[in-house]
């Protein structure tokens, strides 16, 4: 079954904003690029989930962007991403916002490919690069992943998203925090947030970063706090402008374990943008650090893939 017909938040479709809004926005990221920040889990986690309109696909649940937009402003948006993302009718603004208010339909492509391969989390350390909702990290921590740590280039996306949606699938996940094979069809939408109960342990094993990648790795590998380089790094949908590849590959490059694998998700290609899959597999055979192999070919709608990277 289509994953677009499973998430009324997935959309093939990439709208972007203003050429001269792009341009300007570009110019701009060159100039300065976005500190990294690390996210506190409150501890009140009640607080987290307040007001919060929830749904439910493939037994996850998330929060309902048209409800965020209606109601995030003020200092629950200090980027003011999401009035700028609505204003502009914009998926992307380069620079300003990357994209993680809505959940890419090559999410769950992934997330596909994880039960089709029995990709095996149990024990592991993993990252959920561009992680956006979140969903695929929260799909590691029920493969009983050691730990997940999330980033978003928005600090409004973790906040707002990320760390909720993270909390609503921990609440009372102890009795079934299995690998999500036995996943169950997209349930009806749940209105009503739950309330948390108890204390998830599972979010003591999860971290959260806002931030220009580059950024985000420096934070971490200077970090007084113990840091081990990743077993998996996750990431959906990231490699739509060719600008930022050689920050991406940097990334993936100081913080992947010697040992560890990338699964990578993407469109063939991002029109309007210029980005894809082809386009950066051959932007990492010029650099020479890491060996490529296209593991699934989705033929459905826009051509999507699915790719390993691993050191060479």
């Amino acid at each position: 079954k289509s994953r677009r017909t499973a998430d009324p938040a997935a959309d093939s479709s990439l709208k972007l904003g203003a050429d001269k809004h792009k341009d300007e926005a570009t110019s701009m990221k060159k100039l300065c690029v976005k500190a990294a920040k690390e996210h506190s889990i409150p501890k009140d986690l009640n607080n987290v989930l307040e007001h919060r309109v929830m749904e439910t696909v493939l037994d996850l649940s998330y929060v309902k962007l048209s409800v965020l937009e209606m109601t995030c402003s003020g200092d629950t948006d200090n980027e003011g991403i999401v009035s700028k993302s609505v204003s502009s009718h914009s998926d992307l603004i380069p620079g300003v916002y990357e994209g993680g208010l809505k959940i890419w339909e090559c999410t769950f492509d992934l997330m596909d490919y994880f039960s089709e391969a029995e990709i095996e989390f149990t024990n592991k350390t993993v990252l959920d690069l561009g992680c956006g909702a979140g969903l695929l990290g929260i799909v590691a921590l029920r493969g009983k992943a050691d730990r997940v740590h999330f980033q978003d280039y928005n600090s409004t996306v973790i906040d707002e998203i990320t760390l909720p949606n993270v909390v609503a699938n921990c609440i009372n996940e102890g009795r079934r925090m299995g690998s999500g094979k036995d996943r169950k069809a997209s349930k009806l939408p749940s209105k009503r947030p739950r309330k948390a109960e108890g204390s998830p342990d599972v979010l003591n094993r999860c971290r959260f970063f806002s931030g220009e990648w580059s950024q985000v790795s420096q934070l971490l590998l200077s970090s007084n706090k113990p840091f081990s380089k990743y077993d998996i790094i996750l990431t959906s949908e990231t490699i739509y402008n060719p600008d930022y590849y050689s920050a991406l590959h940097d990334t993936l490059a100081q913080l992947l374990d010697k040992n560890g694998c990338v699964y990578l998700a993407s469109k063939v290609h991002y029109f309007g943008v210029g980005g894809g899959i082809y386009l950066f597999e051959k932007f990492i055979e010029e650099k020479n650090v890491f060996r490529t192999t296209m593991v699934k070919t989705i033929d459905q709608g826009l051509q999507r893939c699915i790719m390993e990277i691993t050191f060479k």
